[in-house]
């Protein structure tokens, strides 16, 4: 399949400005990893600037093979036990006000890495308690007992992506299944945590779908949503359908808070961890509303 030419407003310029090479030199002076410099987001100036950041927890290495993601398949490594303190103290070098922690998945541990998940929030949350903390987590197989872990250890936002339709998530997700992520979700929701979630549109999927997985969401609590633009990483990887244009994606937020979502980040370029700061004020602002 010819591959589509991206449009103008999808061109991306690291930025320059001082927040970003502050943080930049700090990154690399002291090894620090996080999603924002290896996978070159195209928000970075903006979040760095407002101190807010991503890494990645339990390995690069993931045994899943989602037709979408980059991230490397196969057979993990073993778990870096010494991670959660490195990660505890990477965001406190850095100063962080917010944080974001996300992970493979881990189908080979016995635990898909629920343990490890909340041996690393308390960990963090210990060394900087004055760091709001989101995850993203994997569905876990949506088994309550695995989620119940990382819910007990209480970060401020828990994240699931349902990244696609339902109609689409078998072709897209290699694993995980629709109506599991939705029961994740729900769990995260009924413990009177923030529960966010996110989709990725130019993978075929119709208006009236975009609407359904809107409602889905709202019918099991979910207060945050994101929509992005679908890139494909390599020519492995799913093609791009269709490159939606922002008047779209503008559209669809404003459908999104009128149904009722207490914030709605949709423009081309937008990832999970976008504007993550403002999230963890989802529930007030939908209370004081």
């Amino acid at each position: 399949m010819k591959t589509r030419r991206k449009p103008d407003w999808l061109k991306m310029q690291l930025p320059k400005n001082d927040d970003y090479v502050y943080m930049n030199n700090l990154v690399s002076k002291h090894g620090l990893h996080t999603i924002c410099s290896s996978g070159k987001c195209p928000n970075i100036g903006e979040c760095w600037g407002n101190k807010t950041a991503t890494f990645m927890i339990l390995g690069n290495i993931c045994t899943r093979a989602c037709k979408f993601c980059n991230v490397a398949t196969g057979k993990p490594l073993p778990v870096d036990k010494n991670e959660p303190i490195k990660l505890a103290r990477s965001i406190k070098i850095m100063g962080l006000k917010h944080a974001v922690i996300t992970s493979v998945d881990r189908d080979d541990l016995e635990d898909k890495g629920a343990s490890f998940w909340a041996e690393a929030i308390n960990t963090v949350k210990k060394e900087n308690p004055n760091t709001s903390l989101e995850v993203l987590i994997p569905d876990f197989d949506a088994k309550a007992e695995l989620i119940q872990k990382v819910i007990d250890a209480k970060p401020e936002v828990i994240s699931h992506n349902m990244e696609t339709s339902r109609r689409l998530t078998p072709d897209v997700r290699s694993r995980a299944k629709y109506d599991l992520s939705l029961k994740v979700l729900k769990q995260i929701a009924d413990a009177g945590i923030v529960a966010k979630s996110g989709i990725m549109l130019g993978l075929g999927e119709t208006r009236e779908e975009i609407l359904e997985v809107m409602d889905d969401l709202l019918a099991v609590g979910v207060k945050v949503m994101t929509i992005g633009q679908y890139l494909q990483p390599t020519t492995k990887h799913l093609p791009v359908l269709e490159y939606v244009t922002p008047e779209q994606f503008k559209e669809y937020e404003k459908i999104g808070l009128e149904k009722g979502f207490s914030f709605v980040e949709s423009t081309p370029l937008v990832r999970s961890s976008y504007h993550a700061e403002k999230h963890i004020n989802a529930l007030k602002i939908k209370k004081d509303a």
